[in-house]
């Protein structure tokens, strides 16, 4: 029986990771397993407008890298190292021709997708900033596809760690990496999500 604690835990231990262990692959089986987990999530409409291109070879892993953008708040890095690059993505893509939107379905499928990866001890850090026309050229994806997300996954080679902010709405929410290289990720306490 699943219980409560467990999906604390799973959401606890579902952190963004943009450093991975480049000695273990990420195959595509595991992608489709991930995938699967999107059919069970909600729709608007239940429309279901959202497709996933596969990507797990180092071939087409290396032609994707360029185009993704890496940790904003990290202004001093400019992403992976070669040995430290996701070993497999997906690409969240929204077919067109069966909607011009997907609503909110893009976030739900996000968390299941991570969530999944997580309970197999892989995690992965969703990118919004990539060049959609370099993505699309470098994976020969077809026009009726939209890029709307990257999920770069793989095997963890950092640790991170949520804190808890102090508690106002102007507190500084901004990720770092400590003195010990472990990447603080700061959240806001839960008397601070709760209007009174």
């Amino acid at each position: 029986m699943i219980t409560f604690d467990n999906i604390r835990d799973l959401l606890k231990s579902n952190r963004s990771v943009r450093r991975f262990d480049g000695s273990k692959s990420v195959g595509a089986e595991i992608l489709k397993q991930l995938v699967e987990l999107t059919r069970y999530c909600a729709s608007a409409r239940n429309m279901q407008p959202l497709r996933y291109r596969l990507v797990s070879t180092p071939e087409e892993c290396g032609g994707l890298f360029p185009a993704l953008k890496w940790a904003g708040y990290l202004t001093d890095w400019a992403g992976p190292s070669e040995e430290e690059r996701p070993t497999a993505y997906l690409v969240q893509c929204l077919d067109t021709e069966l909607a011009g939107n997907c609503l909110c379905d893009d976030g739900l499928h996000l968390e299941a997708l991570t969530l999944g990866a997580s309970a197999l001890g892989i995690n992965g850090c969703i990118i919004k900033a990539f060049n959609a026309a370099e993505v699309v050229r470098s994976l020969a994806i077809p026009e009726r596809y939209k890029p709307l997300y990257v999920l770069a996954l793989g095997y963890p080679a950092e640790k991170v760690e949520i804190i808890s902010t102090d508690g106002t709405s102007q507190a500084d929410i901004r990720y770092f990496r400590d003195d010990a290289d472990v990447h603080i990720v700061p959240k806001r306490p839960l008397e601070e999500l709760i209007i009174s």
